[in-house]
């Protein structure tokens, strides 16, 4: 295994000038403090989110929630600029007059009504208790009935957007959870002046003024050549609904790495750097990692994985790929067409069997050695060979993004036995999430997209018994973003261009990002077994994602019923 850092032209700039990166994810936000001449960083910091995800009821109580629900507290993401900037500084030993810019990254679809001024609605006491005035997190999915309709419509119009997201339109995105207010709580809808994403609202909590981003306007806000869905489209899914865009979300779009503004004094005072620093425009935690991991060149496809994955990739072409989240004119690096698609859960999938799977003395086990217990089922699962567990599963515990764009499906395991180990659901569990990236590149392939080099980042590349599966389900190399803080260093990357110390973000990430190339090679005798058990993975896959009436829907169906009928 080789470290190659890409090579770039030469920077003239005080020799240590610094950006920070500030990366919020769905637990937490992590900022880091890097050196603008060769991306170098010196120093990070990590804020978890008090609230984490609110999933059964709001703070301040009430009734519970209702299932696939999830929310955030707009009070965390302020505390991260708060504590986790100054401390990635304390942790640099950095003198805050040396950084030239800062720029941030959030996990998309994260949006919230505000008020006209940019006030979050649930920080207002009129509306603090009423659900559909929290910020909805990505992974909020009851909105799955407005998608479907706005999908069905979308189709038999002929919408030409469509075809852009994959002939679906996710229940995690934009429009879908907007609906879903106007329709539960049209007082609260009423009271939204805008409907921004978490991405373009913390920028305004630093500049003091709203920006709009392409890409999170072009990939969740159905902005596409210009324009955002038609009135009379809107209007045939709800009367008030037409003037949507007009009145919450129109405003003039910034492209990625360009300067959304200065600093402002308050925001100065959270953060501890000087008044009027320059601030990039928002941008995807996904979409920002690319030039941080040595994919910003067409047809390399990075892997960002983590609770979930995203996949992002550069072309030089425009295509319909059935199933992908979207495709922008640069929606990743100007002059390239972006295209994403994605796995709803990945390492939240792992994470729900340690909770659920692993017996105490497994537990026990894990704290005599010292490890844990994603490194001790890891250990127990690594020298099986191919298929001796027996199972397949369906990567589907958060619904599927990609392919099939529905988040009413739900995770299966077949093959369970009473011989059946923990490490064994586990191995099948890394190994179904690979499988399910298959389908994505085949997907691109397929579409006339090439996939060239596949690229990792994210927390989960640490764990190789995963990479190594991946590379063999795929039957090409994996390679690594060489940072451990991929997002977070690709938003310091366009605060470094924002800020005028690199030209552009493609030339800054030659200099300030890195890759090793081929980290882990896919084992011919493994990769033939796995061809044989992704064959049985792409039966399940067609028989429990696809038809008229799915079982998994109506399982659905019936625990949604039982749930409302025990909080009604």
């Amino acid at each position: 295994m080789s470290s190659h850092v890409l090579p770039g032209p030469v920077v003239r700039h005080h020799p240590e000038a610094c950006t920070i990166g500030v990366d919020f994810g769905t637990l937490s936000g992590r900022a880091v403090v890097v050196r603008v001449r060769d991306g170098a960083e010196l120093g990070s910091s990590v804020h978890a989110y008090r609230h984490a995800v609110i999933e059964d009821r709001l703070p301040s109580g009430g009734a519970p929630l209702p299932p696939d629900w999830a929310l955030q507290h707009p009070e965390d993401w302020r505390d991260v600029l708060r504590t986790a900037v100054p401390g990635a500084l304390a942790d640099a030993g950095v003198d805050p007059a040396h950084v030239i810019g800062i720029a941030t990254d959030f996990t998309a679809c994260t949006v919230l009504p505000t008020t006209p001024d940019g006030t979050p609605l649930a920080l207002t006491p009129e509306w603090a208790d009423r659900p559909h005035a929290w910020p909805k997190l990505w992974k909020h999915h009851a909105a799955q009935g407005q998608a479907d309709r706005i999908n069905a419509l979308a189709h038999a119009r002929g919408e030409k957007w469509i075809a852009r997201y994959g002939g679906r339109i996710s229940a995690e995105w934009q429009y879908a959870k907007a609906l879903q207010v106007l329709e539960e709580d049209p007082a609260v809808y009423a009271a939204c002046a805008r409907w921004i994403e978490a991405a373009d609202w913390i920028v305004w909590q630093l500049t003091g003024t709203e920006s709009r981003n392409t890409c999170t306007a072009g990939y969740k806000g159905i902005h596409q050549d210009g324009t955002y869905p038609s009135p009379d489209f809107l209007a045939g899914l709800h009367p008030d609904f037409a003037d949507f865009p007009a009145t919450r979300l129109e405003h003039p779009l910034s492209p990625l790495g360009s300067r959304a503004g200065g600093l402002s004094a308050r925001a100065a005072r959270w953060t501890g750097l000087p008044e009027g620093v320059a601030v990039a425009v928002g941008n995807v935690d996904a979409h920002v990692a690319a030039p941080a991991a040595g994919a910003v060149e067409n047809g390399r496809m990075l892997a960002i994985m983590g609770t979930s994955t995203c996949h992002v990739l550069n072309a030089a072409t425009l295509a319909e790929v059935p199933g992908i989240c979207g495709v922008v004119d640069g929606g990743i690096v100007a002059g390239s067409y972006g295209y994403e698609a994605g796995q709803s859960a990945v390492g939240d999938i792992f994470a729900w069997w340690l909770r659920q799977g692993v017996p105490d003395d497994y537990r026990a086990e894990a704290e005599a050695s010292g490890e844990d217990l994603h490194e001790l089922l890891t250990r127990k699962a690594a020298h099986q060979p191919v298929g001796a567990h027996g199972l397949v599963a369906l990567d589907w515990m958060n619904g599927n993004r990609s392919p099939l764009v529905d988040h009413h499906l739900s995770g299966v395991i077949a093959g369970l036995t009473l011989d059946t180990r923990p490490e064994d659901v586990y191995r099948a569990l890394l190994e179904a999430t690979a499988y399910g990236t298959r389908l994505i590149v085949e997907g691109f392939e397929a579409g006339g997209i090439p996939v060239e080099e596949f690229i990792v980042t994210g927390g989960l590349k640490k764990n190789a018994l995963l990479m190594q599966i991946h590379a063999d389900v795929l039957r090409r190399p994996v390679s690594l973003g060489t940072s451990e803080q991929g997002p977070a260093l690709g938003s310091a990357i366009h605060a470094a261009v924002a800020a005028g110390a690199h030209p552009d973000v493609r030339s800054a990430a030659a200099v300030m990002g890195g890759v090793q190339r081929h980290a882990y090679l896919p084992d011919p005798a493994r990769a033939d077994a796995y061809d044989a058990l992704f064959g049985e993975y792409r039966a399940l896959h067609e028989h429990f994602g696809t038809g008229a009436d799915l079982l998994l829907h109506r399982l659905r169906r019936i625990r949604n019923t039982a749930h409302a009928a025990t909080t009604g």
